[in-house]
């Protein structure tokens, strides 16, 4: 495989990005734990936020083993993992250090437990114990961690798959993807996953311990990398069953409402929930693979443009949106203004730091995982 560009993937991955924007802002607004809260919580919002919630983490994991598969084509293991302790690891550590800190800030001032000037919280409780209890963490940077990570242990793996194109594994991969909806397939070790470790291991993005995300995770960056390894089949089972995956991933979605509505809890609710989840997941997935392939698949001086800020976007957009939550929280205004007021203030400031401080000075660049 030489240097191939999938325009339609650099697009998802800048859409996916955007989308996340707007899901952080609406976690200000529903029942579920968050950094801030607004002074009224709207509970239906949770509908098309559960939505969401399935597949944007998976999909950017699947296209993060793709992209894996695309750079080790033609680096070596050693100067792959190199490059990604500076491009993963290098914006964890100054993100950590400089990224995060104001949003535990106002978080402290919001509770009550830490009064002061920003100066003051830096120079005293800023680097003092690990969040919840301190005030070191990564918040929204947790997938950078887990990335690296994923990208390093599997790297002798992929160097393995990639020197063998005509293994037997990747043979009987590519057979099974081309069957109709043999892309299912694909997806029966994620709900072993769902089935026997989701029950026992809350997903807590701290890392030690977070047993589910790391092996969920885990398993669609592989698939990602292995689909890649069989692409020709890939692109063109998915191509066939884009449609139908859309009815099913429809389908899904609404047998998951009326089991979360109507049912309790139970051993076999679990089981039929969990396959639900997985085949809506694998089918949204399919959905936009598909669709995105068919319409995307295109050069554009915006995509270059978006696709160089996306990551400085992904930086820096929470830290700008907590801090914005701060100051209208208790704001009496509809949920469609506050919302509205977060998600442009998010875009325009992140933009803001982006272009005329970030993109220009070259220091900073690499903090953010731009090229120097």
């Amino acid at each position: 495989m030489g240097k191939i560009r999938r325009y339609d993937l650099d697009w998802l991955r800048v859409l996916v990005f955007a989308l996340l924007i707007f899901y952080h802002v609406g976690m200000f607004f529903v029942p579920w734990d968050w950094h801030l809260k607004n002074h009224i919580i709207y509970d239906w919002m949770t509908w098309p936020m559960l939505f969401i919630n399935q597949w944007r983490l998976p999909i950017l994991f699947v296209i993060s083993g793709m992209g894996t598969s695309f750079a080790l084509a033609y680096r070596s293991g050693r100067t792959f993992a190199w490059e990604r302790l500076k491009r993963l690891g290098l914006p964890l550590i100054f993100g950590m250090l400089m990224i995060i800190p104001p949003q535990v800030y106002v978080e402290r001032l919001h509770a009550e437990v830490f009064s002061g000037t920003y100066i003051d919280f830096l120079l005293g409780a800023a680097y003092q114990g690990i969040y919840p209890v301190g005030n070191i963490s990564w918040h929204h940077l947790w997938f950078l961690p887990y990335l690296l990570i994923f990208s390093l242990v599997l790297i002798p793996l992929f160097t393995y798959l990639r020197d063998h194109p005509q293994s037997g594994f990747l043979t009987w991969f590519a057979r099974v993807i081309e069957r109709p909806f043999g892309l299912y397939i694909v997806a029966i070790p994620l709900y072993v996953v769902e089935i026997f470790v989701e029950p026992f291991f809350d997903e807590t993005h701290a890392l030690v311990g977070d047993w589910f995300a790391l092996s969920y995770f885990c398993l669609f960056f592989l698939i990602g990398f292995l689909i890649m390894r069989c692409q020709v089949a890939f692109w063109g089972a998915v191509n066939r069953i884009k449609f139908a995956a859309l009815i099913l991933g429809l389908l899904c979605f609404l047998a998951q409402v009326f089991i979360w509505v109507f049912l309790e809890d139970g051993l076999a609710i679990h089981v039929a929930e969990g396959l639900l989840k997985i085949v809506n997941t694998w089918s949204w997935i399919f959905v936009l693979f598909g669709y995105a392939a068919k319409y995307l698949n295109r050069k554009s001086s915006l995509l270059s443009y978006c696709n160089t800020a996306v990551y400085p976007f992904y930086i820096l957009h929470q830290t700008v949106q907590v801090i914005l939550c701060y100051f209208i929280m208790n704001v009496d205004l509809s949920l469609g203004v506050k919302f509205f007021l977060l998600a442009l203030g998010t875009f325009f400031i992140s933009w803001l730091l982006y272009e005329f401080v970030i993109r220009r000075v070259g220091l900073l660049r690499p903090l953010f995982g731009l090229k120097a």
